[in-house]
């Protein structure tokens, strides 16, 4: 009741007094050189394989977007940000050149044809592997592209496509035309906003639980509901590689709309009135049907009402088919899941989904392929007669995977894979996949259908080690065909053939950046593809090293360190530090001590994360595991502060020990959740002389219906939502904190006000804060002013707070609240 009442006075507080802030500058501000260049540095190419695996694509990207390019037109409908002026999002990344290797000889062509000044996304690539196709994005319209391969030239097909929402195009089976959705001809001018009111907007509800996450970017008012109809709104079409169209069905808001494996019919599933005002367009109203390649109606499968009324744990779903799409092996067999359980993970039940099919026609009774005992988690078919089902239960971290044959009489299940999800030195890798006559994905199986090829990240106690196995699905027991040896780290992109005895992988050591090679399994021998430079050569000379060690109640933890290009330990003693973290929930202690990274992964030094301060001569800590653990009936976040400060403290005193970590002159940050966990810590303890906050959500009754992994609401956990906000306790917040948001943040529960209030909070407390909102920019920071601006904020903080700070003469070993 103490901290119910203190939480209903500071809501009726709301800061009426405010705090002035001091400005001492205006406009955007430029960090030291060495940051500059961090931002605009060399950035290696992107990869990607033809169907066939004989042409790698390796396509450029440009440096950071100016402000100018970031702050253009806006739109934000139903949970989604678009550009009225090309049909499109408004927060989209481009390439900008192409070029394309020959595996066989190396030999490499730059693609001809491009438009002047490209913006390319979407590239996509025919199944034939003959062409690939990508979006260009001009000021006002979005345009489909197409490149021939063998002639290394593109050329434009049409303009105007429409990719606001769902996927904008996919290729036929022939790869000879595509699915392409288009803004409707002769649409006429958008909607204008009446000055004069039609009424209130009014919302009701009567008697029925309605939860709901916290959303951004909904729908207001009925304005806005002719804007998403109108925007959002396409025309289905087909578009030939040579240039001639055909119109199918009717303009309509398509969420998907896909292809049979054979061509002849298309999955339509299309959002339907009455829509919401909090809940996304992925929650809206809508129809499923199948249609011909000319639009006519074959089946009509399903009318989903608004999804309202889903509870909030994480096992929900909602009622009704769920998860549609056409079986891979065959012609055309549409599959799809329904509960039995209503959805709701509380109601004891014996199976909780319901696994189905129904062929072409799609006359007479589907068929039921299989129950699950937990919620349905994924459908993987093969060419082989066989089908894997996933089942996985979130409370438990339990996930199971199960052989049926969907075509038998009656179908048997046997037990492939039974896990948990947290033990990641049990993994046992996920299947490779292949081709099928169709151009589908199947699963690649060897040994007449007994067997799979697995890869995974080969979690070890040392770090990762990727691998390739064969899996026997008879005997259950796997054949190590390759893994990773240090010191590389070193995974597999695609293989070269069914029988996996030759690979394309991605090497990397400590030192050596990313590159890939051809790896033949049968003489060991490699070659390799691409020489792509150091990306900060400058920073060559960083030191990093992955360690491990324990908090003081045994839960291991590990972080990389990264230490400053000539630091001498004996010379120069123990330095400054910058420790950045993310929190994250187990169910057990072994599971959270489990090591998830590799000691041989590139030093990438990056302007996102806090490897800025090597330039200042900071000791920087990168991925300190901050495991939050809830055993048997206790959920994680009982006792997320308490586990907090103990894995803080722990990073701090590895560094002491290690001689490289002043324990006095230690600083946390974080982004999001790791923003969140950086208030949590300089309020609940001073181990650390500052912080930085970016994009982070403090006030967690304004996320009443859940956040990140808290399975309860507000009202069944009130002090758990009260103690963990720093909002509460931003009084005892006596160390400087740099609070960093972007003011038009589209991430769930993370708002702008959360910034400014919690900042609001600590300034007229009487604390040192300071608030940097960046204009236009979203949860993560896009333009180069935004990104420079930032490293100027940090790295000025850190310096003035920390490097430069005054020693405390007595070390504060978690001291008491408040002290």
């Amino acid at each position: 009741m103490k901290t119910l009442n203190k939480f209903l006075i500071l809501s009726l507080f709301l800061f009426i007094s405010g705090t002035a802030a001091i400005q001492a500058q205006t406009g955007y501000l430029q960090p030291s050189q060495a940051l500059i260049d961090l931002v605009d540095g060399e950035r290696t190419p992107s990869v990607s394989l033809s169907p066939n695996r004989d042409v790698m694509l390796l396509t450029d990207s440009p440096g950071f977007p100016s402000i100018e390019e970031v702050a253009q037109p806006e739109l934000r409908l139903a949970g989604t940000r678009i550009n009225p002026n090309t049909n499109g999002s408004s927060r989209s990344s481009y390439s900008v050149a192409f070029t394309l290797r020959n595996m066989a000889t190396g030999n490499d062509r730059p693609v001809a044809g491009l438009p002047a000044n490209p913006k390319i996304s979407n590239v996509s690539w025919a199944p034939d592997g003959k062409h690939f196709v990508f979006l260009h994005t001009t000021p006002n319209a979005i345009e489909l592209w197409v490149t021939n391969v063998e002639q290394a030239r593109a050329r434009k097909l049409v303009s105007g496509v429409n990719a606001t929402y769902g996927g904008s195009f996919g290729w036929v089976r022939d790869s000879d035309a595509l699915l392409v959705q288009m803004v409707p001809e002769n649409r006429g001018a958008a909607p204008q906003r009446s000055l004069i009111p039609t009424g209130p907007v009014i919302e009701e509800n009567i008697g029925r639980a309605r939860p709901a996450r916290t959303y951004q970017d909904l729908l207001q008012d009925s304005h806005d509901e002719a804007l998403f109809d109108y925007y959002f709104t396409s025309q289905l079409t087909e578009v030939k590689l040579n240039g001639q169209t055909k119109k199918i069905g009717q303009p309509a808001i398509y969420r998907t709309a896909s292809l049979s494996p054979d061509g002849r019919y298309i999955l339509t599933n299309t959002i339907q009135r009455p829509y919401s005002y909090r809940l996304p367009a992925s929650r809206f109203a809508n129809k499923t049907q199948i249609i011909d390649r000319n639009g006519a109606l074959v089946h009509h499968f399903a009318d989903a009402p608004l999804a309202d009324n889903v509870p909030i744990a994480f096992s929900a779903t909602t009622e009704g088919p769920r998860s549609l799409s056409w079986r891979n092996d065959a012609p055309a067999t549409l599959s799809w899941v329904e509960a039995l359980d209503g959805g709701d993970p509380t109601v004891d039940v014996p199976k909780r989904d319901r696994v189905l099919m129904h062929a072409a026609p799609f006359r007479g009774e589907p068929k039921v392929l299989f129950e699950t005992e937990y919620r349905y988690a994924g459908l993987q078919w093969s060419d082989e007669g066989f089908a894997l089902v996933s089942e996985f239960w979130r409370d438990s971290r339990h996930r199971r995977t199960w052989k049926i044959n969907p075509d038998a009489n009656n179908i048997t299940a046997e037990l492939v894979f039974d896990l948990s999800t947290e033990d990641r030195y049990a993994d046992p890798g996920s299947p490779e996949m292949r081709r099928s006559e169709y151009g589908t994905w199947v699963l690649n199986v060897t040994d007449n259908g007994n067997s799979l090829l697995l890869s995974g990240i080969g979690a070890t106690p040392e770090g990762n080690r990727p691998f390739l196995s064969k899996y026997d699905m008879r005997t259950q027991t796997s054949t190590e065909l390759w893994r990773s040896q240090a010191p590389y780290y070193e995974t597999i992109t695609t293989l070269l053939d069914d029988e996996g005895k030759q690979l394309i992988t991605r090497r990397e050591s400590v030192n050596e950046p990313p590159n890939y090679f051809i790896r033949n399994l049968e003489t060991d021998e490699m070659r390799q593809l691409t020489h792509f430079d150091h990306p900060t050569p400058e920073l060559r000379d960083v030191h990093k090293e992955f360690i491990q060690y324990q908090r003081a109640d045994g839960v291991q933890l590990s972080a990389t360190i990264y230490l400053p290009p000539g630091y001498d330990k004996d010379r120069d003693g123990m330095l400054p530090s910058l420790i950045w973290a993310y929190p994250r929930e187990f169910r057990s202690a072994d599971a959270a001590g489990q090591v998830a990274d590799s000691p041989y992964r590139f030093a990438r030094i990056s302007h996102w994360g806090p490897h800025f301060m090597l330039t200042e001569g900071f000791v920087v800590v990168e991925n300190a595991t901050m495991p939050i653990v809830g055993e048997g009936d206790e959920e994680p976040n009982d006792t997320f502060v308490e586990q907090l400060v103990l894995s803080a403290q722990a990073i701090v005193d590895e560094l002491e020990r290690r001689g490289i970590g002043d324990p006095d002159r230690a600083s946390i940050g974080g982004h999001s959740y790791g923003a969140f966990m950086t208030a949590n810590l300089l309020a609940h303890s001073r181990i650390f002389r500052a912080g930085i906050a970016r994009s982070g959500a403090y006030n967690r009754t304004l996320t009443p219906f859940g956040f990140q992994a808290e399975p309860r609401d507000f009202w069944d956990a009130s002090d758990i939502y009260i103690n963990m906000s720093p909002f509460m306790h931003a009084d005892k917040i006596k160390d400087p904190i740099l609070f960093i948001h972007g003011m038009d943040d589209n991430n769930s529960g993370t708002f702008p006000m959360q910034s400014e209030r919690m900042y609001a909070a600590v300034a007229g407390k009487g604390g040192t804060a300071r608030l940097v909102m960046l204009p236009a920019e979203s949860h993560g920071y896009a333009s180069r002013e935004s990104l420079l601006h930032m490293l100027y904020e940090q790295s000025t903080w850190l310096n003035t707070y920390v490097k430069n700070a005054e020693p405390r003469f007595i070390r504060q070993e978690a001291a008491p609240e408040g002290d």
